[in-house]
């Protein structure tokens, strides 16, 4: 690489840590960078707009673990990436961003679409850092690719325009590299948490994102304890399929068995989670809590006990200190709730005009592949998919979990589809969420990138409208005038077909999945579903009663009338 310019440098170094594709729209300062993107190995993916393409390479690295590129323009161009890589930094993926910047001649004196941008993405990142001489081009690149995989996030690489044609004069091998490390608790702290787990007479785990590559580790605990499993939402994949302790999610997107097992325990182990809602943990029970970042002990809720360690690692040696429990009178009963509130969180009707989004999501969840990734806009698509799409060992779902943002599902769709071209990628979307970031549809059409997308259109922020209702205010401002968005996907220049009766459901699903290419089913759903959380809180109770009253006493009857008999009385 003596010879190459920086960006030819840059793109060496990436093409070598594992990178595929790189995801932008090209302009001013980066044209020498995709210019040597062009004549590389790397792919670009030509985006309509930024934002998706934060997404498109979060989603890629969160379903691959491998890295994934994106690039900006300076000032407008890197800032509409923010979302999307927010997005993804929260998730975990390890992505690169190269985001250049005016020419250092024209730095720091106000030259139009100069922006600090250090000071934005330091924020939310791995790493964070300016290049300012051609002979960092290769050690920042390397630094920056190990510390996304390593740290699982996004690094940050700024690069003023006139940098990247400039060549180094020496070339040390800096290259990034991949580690795998054992981590461990003392043996101590071991014999700990086994004498408290010992003592428990209803022990229940609580298996988080830490247990990813630790599923065959924490069944192993459970067996040995007969202790029922829940899972959060960001562990499902790994977690729920062939798991004869599971009792599922807890908290809003939960149901009665997680629920149940985690207030209703008198010892529960955090495993590799940092579930972040209070309310959803016991009011009296011993906690031990395992996790591999010392900064999330003790973090959501107060514990007794906290070990620093690899869930893989750690239960692979506790569960050799561990008794048996052989009773199975605790595991059973959560057992029982959860597989009784499945059974009724499935909504049907008989009705041809009434689709409830859970009978959407069940039959597409029996239709789809087994080792079909599906993404879901923030809000209600997102519950339906973690409770109603039910995990394989090969199937992936990706929500916006913890950043909770809308528009997510598509843009993050797109990266995975081209990571993997022969699998099905199914964005459960929002009509709200879908409007937000509708041109990169067209992105889809052009890459020839066989998204399927199925729209949950109630007309209306619908989650945002549940949120006003249960602190008893009137709906306002959720309200959505929606075009076909079938038609309109047809227009663009893809499959699309518009869903209004439920006789028409099972055969749209059929064509959407049998398309070759893109394609978009438009399903109008309920307007007015609830997503009942698996304990109300009397003060939610409150909040809809006096909503309801609200409404009456507005003139807005009709609406409480819709809402009790699409949840309450119809079959």
């Amino acid at each position: 690489m003596m010879s190459a310019n920086v960006a030819e440098v840059m793109v060496e170094v990436l093409l070598e840590a594992g990178a595929k594709r790189c995801y932008g729209v090209v302009g001013d300062t980066i044209n020498h960078l995709t210019d040597a993107i062009r004549r590389s190995d790397m792919e670009w993916v030509h985006v309509r707009h930024e934002e998706v393409g934060g997404f498109a390479a979060g989603g890629e690295a969160c379903m691959t673990h491998h890295l994934s590129v994106c690039a900006g323009t300076c000032g407008p161009g890197s800032l509409h990436f923010v979302n999307g890589l927010f997005e993804s930094h929260r998730n975990g993926a390890p992505v690169v961003f190269i985001a250049s910047q005016v020419s250092t001649a024209d730095m720091g004196v106000g030259f139009p679409q100069d922006v600090d941008q250090q000071k934005i993405f330091e924020q939310y990142s791995v790493f964070c850092e300016t290049l300012v001489n051609p002979e960092q081009a290769q050690r920042l690149t390397a630094i920056a690719a190990q510390k996304a995989l390593a740290l699982g996030g996004v690094a940050v690489i700024i690069v003023p325009g006139d940098i990247f044609t400039q060549k180094p004069d020496t070339a040390l091998p800096w290259r990034s590299h991949v580690f795998n490390p054992r981590v461990l608790p003392s043996e101590a702290e071991l014999e700990a948490v086994a004498e408290r787990i010992n003592k428990g007479k209803k022990v229940a785990i609580y298996a988080g994102f830490g247990c990813h590559n630790a599923r065959e580790q924490v069944l192993a605990v459970a067996k040995k304890l007969n202790a029922p499993v829940a899972w959060t939402s960001r562990a499902k994949d790994f977690i729920e399929y062939d798991n004869p302790y599971g009792v599922g999610m807890t908290g809003v997107f939960g149901l009665e068995g997680g629920f149940h097992a985690l207030t209703k325990c008198d010892t529960l182990l955090l495993l590799g989670c940092s579930f972040a809602w209070t309310q959803f943990y016991p009011e009296e029970a011993t906690i031990i809590q395992v996790d591999i970042d010392p900064g999330k002990i003790g973090l959501r809720h107060p514990i007794e006990l906290g070990v620093v360690g690899s869930v893989r690692d750690t239960c692979a040696t506790l569960v050799d200190k561990l008794e048996a429990k052989p009773d199975t009178a605790w595991l059973d009963k959560c057992r029982h709730l959860y597989q009784d509130a499945l059974d009724k969180a499935c909504q049907h009707s008989d009705k041809d005009t009434l689709i409830h989004p859970q009978e959407l999501t069940y039959a597409l969840d029996q239709m789809a592949a087994k080792d079909a990734v599906f993404t879901a806009d923030g809000g209600s698509p997102m519950v339906w998919m973690l409770r109603h799409i039910f995990s394989h060992e090969h199937r992936r779902t990706l929500g916006s979990l913890l950043h909770g943002t809308m528009a997510n599902a598509y843009p993050q769709a797109l990266g995975i589809a081209k990571a993997y071209p022969q699998r099905q990628v199914i964005a459960m979307c929002g009509d709200g969420g879908l409007s937000m970031l509708l041109g990169d549809l067209l992105t889809l059409v052009q890459e020839n990138i066989p998204v399927k997308i199925i729209v949950f259109n109630n007309a209306s922020l619908g989650f945002v409208e549940l949120e006003q209702k249960v602190e008893g205010l009137l709906s306002a401002f959720t309200d959505l005038v929606n075009p076909d968005f079938g038609a309109m996907a047809q227009t663009l220049g893809m499959w699309g077909r518009k869903i209004e009766y439920k006789h028409e459901l099972e055969q749209g699903l059929r064509e959407l999945l049998a398309q070759d290419g893109p394609a978009l089913l438009d399903v109008k759903v309920n307007p007015v579903e609830l997503v009942m959380p698996p304990k109300i809180e009397a003060g939610q109770v409150a909040g809809t009663t006096l909503y309801s009253a609200k409404a009456v006493l507005s003139g807005r009857m009709d609406e409480v009338v819709k809402l009790v008999k699409n949840n309450f009385l119809s079959p």
